[in-house]
């Protein structure tokens, strides 16, 4: 369990080293700003999912080696909070990004990894 965690965070970091961790902290915009536009990331373990900083701490938090009901409460709690933050994140991603976050969202599944949802087309 504890290798699995650490697995996680492993790849937590490097999501947050793609992404930028000023950003994910909100930090950004305390310096002078970027220095290029921002960028979708849409390789690595981007390219599996739209939202794996989601689904690695979940896997984070599922992977406790002691499973108490105050620690399943806090996983669930955790998970309904990511999938919430996802859909919001989503409509940000989708005004900043336009056209080409629509593809990369009718490419790559939300959070579980093969778990792809058809929309119809659009007219």
């Amino acid at each position: 369990m504890y290798l699995g965690q650490l697995v996680c965070g492993v790849i937590l970091v490097d999501c947050l080293r793609r992404t930028g961790a000023g950003d994910f902290l909100g930090i950004s915009q305390l310096g002078s700003g970027r220095a290029e536009g921002p960028r979708l990331v849409t390789d690595g373990y981007y390219a599996m999912v739209r939202h794996p900083l989601y689904l690695f701490s979940t896997a984070f938090l599922l992977l406790n080696p002691v499973m108490t009901a105050q620690w399943l409460l806090l996983t669930i709690l955790s998970a309904a909070y990511f999938v919430i933050g996802g859909l919001i994140e989503e409509r940000r991603l989708l005004a900043e990004f336009g056209d080409e976050y629509r593809r990369y969202r009718q490419q790559t599944p939300f959070i579980i990894p093969a778990a792809r949802v058809r929309r119809p087309h659009s007219p």
